[in-house]
């Protein structure tokens, strides 16, 4: 059964009732708003997470984890990272009978002979969501949803902030948010969004993120006691230590023979100043290392969004004094 990204997006019900759905596409900041959206709209339920080769080399260990009910009773949820063809027997042999289960897989593209897109599409019980390259109209559309009530928000303003982040979505998401932080006043004009998108205070941040994921621990403490921890901020910073995660987990997903051209593929590139870091993170990170990391870093997310008395700044310094621990592990 084939479903519209953009209807999932605004009727979130329909998503939140779909057993077994498969993402697919070249979109990967699309794909990650889809696990993010999923992961809230499930936020009592196990979230367990795969690659689709740790399912292959132990079959039955996903599948009993499927068939058996949770301990506590609750609902568990599925995410297979990088699937193909070749996790398409397995998907059939659970005969549809997820009873209080969810599955949801990502994969890159797939064309129109790939046997597990043309299942999915047509299942009347499985779900495919094709996840295409943004185009101007679609980013326009997401920056208009996102800052919906903001005052002046002009079709020139739309073009800056495209203009800025080069059509990346992933790096819309990031200044949507400092957009939300800085104009409080929900009023926008061309000069404060070049101030807003401009702005250099994260540099501090962005600096500890590195030491952090670097391993560097002295380094990492003191710019721990330097930086402000504002309550406001902490969800922006999140999302650039996920971005920086997921531009690792990237790289790490197919085997490298020619680790430049790897790197220049990556969206949103890297900017030729945070090579080294990037290159050295790359040796300190293996996939299930970074894939714990962006677990621990959902969770942080929901309960940071969800729970207002919680001190969010010292969820946030406790992730990255663990992401320096796990550096060097």
């Amino acid at each position: 059964m084939i479903f519209k990204s953009f209807v999932l997006e605004q009727d979130k019900k329909i998503l939140s009732e779909l057993k077994c759905v498969l993402f697919y596409g070249e979109n990967l900041g699309l794909k990650r708003e889809f696990k993010n959206l999923i992961k809230n709209l499930n936020k009592n339920s196990e979230s367990l997470n795969y690659f689709q080769e740790e399912i292959i080399k132990n079959p039955e260990n996903f599948l009993n984890e499927v068939i058996n009910n949770s301990l506590f009773g609750i609902e568990k949820i599925f995410f297979i990272e990088n699937v193909n063809d070749k996790i398409l027997d397995i998907i059939n042999s659970l005969n549809n009978e997820y009873n209080n289960k969810k599955i949801f897989l990502f994969a890159e593209n797939l064309d129109k002979k790939s046997k597990l897109r043309s299942c999915f599409e047509k299942s009347e019980t499985l779900s495919i969501v094709a996840c295409y390259p943004d185009n101007e109209i679609t980013l326009k559309k997401l920056i208009s949803e996102k800052l919906k009530g903001f005052e002046g928000l002009s079709p020139a303003n739309l073009n800056l902030i495209l203009e800025q982040t080069s059509m990346n979505r992933m790096s819309i998401m990031n200044e949507i948010e400092k957009i939300k932080i800085y104009s409080q006043n929900k009023k926008i004009n061309e000069s404060e969004l070049l101030k807003i998108i401009d702005r250099k205070d994260n540099d501090n941040f962005n600096i500890l993120k590195d030491e952090a994921l670097n391993g560097n621990k002295k380094k990492t403490n003191k710019l721990l006691s330097d930086t402000i921890f504002e309550n406001e901020k902490n969800v922006y910073y999140l999302n650039l230590i996920n971005q920086r995660l997921n531009q690792l987990f990237e790289l790490k997903k197919e085997t490298i023979d020619n680790f430049e051209n790897s790197l220049n593929k990556l969206r949103p590139p890297i900017f030729w100043k945070d090579k080294p870091n990037f290159i050295n993170q790359a040796k300190k990170w293996d996939k299930n290392k970074i894939k714990k990391a962006l677990n621990k870093s959902y969770d942080i997310e929901l309960k940071i969004k969800s729970n207002n008395s919680i001190r969010k700044d010292l969820l946030l310094k406790a992730f990255i004094i663990e992401l320096c621990q796990v550096a060097n592990s």
